[in-house]
C-alpha cells in the first residue's frame, strides 16, 4: 500500500474513522440492503459524515459491480455498485475503497451508500436523506 498524496499537500486535512456499535440499516423500497451493528463513522474535513458498513453485512444478491470509479487523494480509488430493489435499479449507489491508502486502511472491506438515494436507519430512526459530499460554507 501507499501513503495518501492528499495529506502531503494538505497536512491539516483530517479523515477520522471510528468503529461504533450503532445499528445501521440501509433500505430501498421493500428491501433491506444492509443491516449491521458494527459500522464505521467517518468524518472528513469539510464533508458531511458518512457511515461505512461491512461489505459482509450487505445483501449480495441485490448488488452488482459497475465500471464506475473515482479517486480521492486522501482515501484512494473507489469502486461502485448498483442495486436492484423493489424501487427499481439504483446505479452507482454504493461505493468502497478496495485498496485504500495507508492512512485510511480501516475502510478496507467496508462500503458506503449515497444516502439521498436510499433510506438510512440509525438505531431505528430514519435519518435525513442528506447525501455525502462537501459542506457548503
Amino acid at each position: 500500500m501507499a501513503g495518501a498524496p492528499g495529506f502531503e499537500k494538505h497536512p491539516d486535512y483530517e479523515v477520522s474513522i471510528a468503529p461504533t456499535q450503532t445499528h445501521i440499516r440501509v433500505l430501498a423500497g421493500d428491501n433491506v440492503i444492509a443491516d449491521t451493528k458494527s459500522p464505521l463513522a467517518v468524518t472528513e474535513s469539510r464533508h458531511h459524515p458518512v457511515w461505512y458498513l461491512p461489505m459482509t453485512d450487505v445483501d449480495q444478491t441485490l448488488i452488482e459491480p459497475t465500471d464506475t470509479s473515482t479517486y480521492c487523494p486522501f482515501k484512494g480509488h473507489a469502486s461502485y455498485w448498483s442495486l436492484t430493489s423493489s424501487d427499481g435499479m439504483l446505479k452507482d449507489v454504493m461505493w468502497a475503497y478496495l485498496a485504500p491508502f495507508d492512512e485510511c486502511m480501516p475502510l478496507a472491506g467496508y462500503v458506503a451508500f449515497y444516502t439521498e438515494r436510499v433510506d438510512l436507519e440509525i438505531d431505528g430512526e430514519l435519518a435525513s436523506r442528506q447525501g455525502p459530499g462537501w459542506i457548503d460554507r
